[in-house]
């Protein structure tokens, strides 16, 4: 995808394939903050169709839809559909969010799975002591994800 109006582009979206949310997730919370559409997203914005919208309300609709584009064109088209009909940023962010990432008790049953798996990490037989602290930070990012304090 290239250019958008203020100069700034979008050289490779990060392509979402139903694995791996939280990575996703946190790679397309960057690229809005990036591109000032984060507060659009995670917060919406009241917009009670005025038969003539001020300036405020226009700017906010035209980032909503920047960041409606964004997120569909990050997703593969098995994962397209679940957003579709989403008119809003906000709505297909929170529609993805609770199917991949879940509601307080998925997470919280997450959180124990990935503190569990903590708990048992030994290094295995003819691992690199890189390999094993890969796996170790790979481990404590999902667990931040997911609000952990680490």
């Amino acid at each position: 995808m290239q250019g958008s109006s203020n100069g700034n582009s979008v050289n490779q979206l990060p392509l979402f394939k139903g694995v791996n949310y939280h990575f996703w997730s946190l790679k397309m919370k960057t690229l809005f903050k990036s591109h000032d559409l984060w507060s659009i997203v995670e917060d919406g914005f009241a917009d009670d169709q005025p038969e003539e919208p001020d300036q405020n309300l226009r700017d906010k609709r035209k980032k909503d839809a920047k960041a409606l584009y964004l997120i569909q064109q990050a997703l593969d088209d098995d994962i397209f559909p679940r957003i579709a009909a989403a008119s809003t940023s906000k709505e297909a962010w929170s529609i993805l969010k609770q199917e991949y990432q879940g509601d307080k008790k998925v997470i919280m049953v997450r959180l124990q799975s990935l503190r569990r798996e903590m708990e048992n990490a030994r290094m295995k037989d003819k691992e690199s002591v890189q390999d094993y602290l890969s796996r170790i930070t790979s481990l404590v990012q999902q667990m931040k994800s997911y609000g952990e304090d680490i």
